[in-house]
């Protein structure tokens, strides 16, 4: 990939380019969003979907599930299905998709009209309060996930309220130097990671500048390692609803990437992550 992909217009273009429509199964399509984003991804070359409805949307699930673990798929997909159906089968212990040790997290990627690239960041989704080891975890997939993106060396900031270190209040704040420590011996593959950060000067250079605050994320961040599920959550919500954010996310650590919208969200929302999941 010759440059980092700054935009969603740039990826579907990369997509489209490659060719090589990845093989998705989705789960119970019964809804337009579901249906249209599928039919602008097969028309794109993007994605060949395999659709599973019955009945019994948990059977639908399992059949799903089933096909990709036989190598029949290459992306799982939710359509209009309750999450914690498709969930179930996913995460079932003899015939789920996540390995014992793995570690399962949610990725999602903003368009910002007030940044000037593509923003990723974990986690809004899965893990409430991560601990030292699924953060590690986090970081490992951001990185992959960035260098998915042609980014050579992204920079992932730790994101805090502050820029100290309060293992008192914040006692994951303490475990983010190992981290950082980790990244330098080359642990999470060719990255930089600081903090803790907060949200301006991991984006801002001005607001670095006015802090006097030294890092080498220098109010550059490619991706944002948030504490905890309210921190990641509340800062989809708020830029997808005032911000006017193009969002797209995607499930990570399982054996291939799975999309995971809510029920309501755009046709363009689903066909985003669908292009982010078939990236991989």
């Amino acid at each position: 990939m010759p440059m980092p992909i700054q935009s969603f217009e740039e990826l579907t273009a990369h997509l489209k380019k490659r060719g090589a429509a990845k093989r998705v199964a989705v789960v119970c399509p019964d809804d337009d969003s579901t249906r249209q984003a599928l039919a602008i991804a097969e028309r794109d070359g993007i994605a060949a979907p395999l659709l599973f409805s019955a009945p019994n949307p948990a059977e639908a699930a399992a059949q799903a599930v089933a096909s990709v673990r036989r190598g029949e798929a290459d992306v799982l997909m939710k359509g209009f299905v309750n999450t914690d159906v498709l969930l179930h089968a996913t995460l079932n212990k003899e015939a789920g998709l996540l390995r014992k040790g793995r570690v399962m997290t949610h990725i999602a990627v903003a368009q910002l009209p007030g940044y000037h690239k593509l923003l990723t960041f974990t986690d809004a989704a899965v893990i409430p309060y991560p601990t030292h080891e699924q953060r590690m975890a986090q970081v490992a997939y951001v990185a992959q996930f960035c260098h998915r993106l042609g980014i050579e060396k992204p920079r992932l900031s730790l994101i805090h309220c502050s820029e100290k270190v309060d293992a008192k209040h914040f006692p994951y704040t303490a475990g983010y130097g190992q981290i950082k420590e980790m990244a330098v011996q080359g642990a999470f593959g060719p990255c930089i990671v600081d903090g803790p950060l907060d949200l301006k000067t991991s984006c801002s250079p001005h607001s670095m500048a006015v802090k006097h605050i030294t890092s080498p994320i220098a109010g550059d961040a490619d991706a944002l390692i948030f504490p905890d599920i309210e921190a990641g959550n509340l800062f989809y919500k708020t830029i997808t609803l005032f911000c006017q954010a193009r969002t797209a996310g995607v499930l990570q650590g399982t054996d291939v990437p799975v999309v995971l919208p809510s029920r309501g969200d755009s046709a363009e929302s689903k066909y985003l992550s669908l292009c982010l999941a078939c990236l991989s």
